[in-house]
């Protein structure tokens, strides 16, 4: 037999595929519903990539309040990175969408084109920055800032919100380590 070779969907998944076939058991309304979240996804990837190449090549949005202009502008503003990939562990770490650390206060923003979306993540990037590169959160001045639904929530961290979370990833990242090595 001779298998029709479909190059263009190598390495894809279809939003319906048979590796997750719990969309058998689906409502035409929940297909429809899982499926328009998948295209949000797959447009929330598509602007993420647009945001961080106009940031990275210095593009100024004309001054808005819409979501992206603001993340954009504020981004450049700053002298952020882009899409810093924050690591403690193989099982501990993240990719913040824009990051600096400047004049001992860290910057970290975080572009939402859904719904969802909570300071809890920022501050978890947060928490990975100050183990990776050995930093005392009391130490710093911290400001997190989540664009979403036209809108820039604004958070500034203490040390007190921050070490449990260093903590509660070193614990974790001990047990994970045992139970690889079968210790547990």
């Amino acid at each position: 037999m001779n298998f029709v070779k479909h190059l263009n969907l190598e390495g894809l998944h279809a939003p319906f595929s048979a590796s997750q076939s719990a969309w058998l058991r689906y409502s035409d309304d929940k297909a429809i519903a899982v499926y328009r979240k998948k295209k949000a996804a797959e447009m929330g990837t598509r602007l993420h990539a647009w945001a961080k190449d106009t940031i990275d090549l210095g593009i100024k949005q004309a001054r808005s309040n819409k979501t992206l202009c603001a993340y954009v502008n504020d981004a450049i503003g700053f002298r952020m990175n882009t899409e810093v990939v924050l690591y403690y562990s193989d099982y501990f770490f993240g990719t913040a969408d824009a990051i600096s650390f400047n004049k001992n206060v860290l910057r970290i923003h975080d572009l939402k084109t859904g719904d969802s979306g909570h300071m809890e993540q920022l501050m978890v990037y947060a928490a990975l920055f100050c183990l990776e590169y050995r930093v005392k959160p009391g130490d710093i001045r911290i400001e997190l800032r989540l664009y979403k639904n036209d809108e820039v929530e604004v958070f500034n961290p203490t040390a007190e919100d921050i070490l449990p979370i260093m903590d509660k990833i070193v614990s974790l990242n001990k047990i994970m380590e045992e139970i690889d090595e079968g210790v547990r």
